[in-house]
């Protein structure tokens, strides 16, 4: 299966923004799957991120995850306010924790404008957003989390599988 649609201006993105690596995560901030990735994935970008261009895609699995879809609109809140990958790392580091108002506590954490924070959380825009990431996975064949693309195409296998095959191509 193939992305669908292409990396584009809407996404989230770190590390070389220009690079041609490019890997796609599509995730779910209460996946305890996801959660395991979270480190290796830091571990990818403190090795690689030079030379690969990370994007998030939010894929909340409500069904299962009761605070799955409010996490990932709380970081499309933080990203209004210029902080999407703090409040990104901080939702993976204190997943166990993941509640309505703990997302409030760590909106405070990070400095945000709380009163703006909390109306952002309201804004359909935003969960709009939440929804045609979500969507936009369904369309490239995601069926659970996380799942990875890497420049296009899904990548079968785990986070770690991604970081070893980054790393044997690196040294070649």
């Amino acid at each position: 299966m193939s992305l669908k649609p292409a990396v584009n201006k809407n996404d989230h993105a770190q590390g070389n923004l220009k690079s041609d690596l490019v890997i796609v995560e599509y995730g779910d901030y209460q996946c305890p799957y996801c959660r395991a990735a979270y480190p290796v994935l830091k571990e990818l970008g403190r090795e690689f991120g030079s030379q690969l261009k990370f994007v998030f895609r939010n894929f909340p699995l409500s069904e299962m995850h009761q605070y799955a879809r409010v996490a990932a609109i709380a970081t499309e809140a933080a990203n209004l306010q210029g902080k999407f990958w703090e409040m990104h790392d901080a939702i993976y580091e204190n997943q166990e924790n993941l509640n309505e108002k703990f997302l409030i506590k760590l909106a405070k954490q990070l400095n945000l404008n709380i009163s703006q924070f909390e109306k952002d959380l309201q804004n359909p825009e935003l969960g709009n957003k939440v929804d045609s990431d979500f969507e936009s996975g369904v369309m490239s064949g995601v069926n659970g989390t996380p799942s990875f693309f890497v420049n296009d195409k899904k990548f079968d296998g785990s986070a770690r599988d991604l970081l070893q095959i980054i790393r044997e191509n690196a040294t070649e």
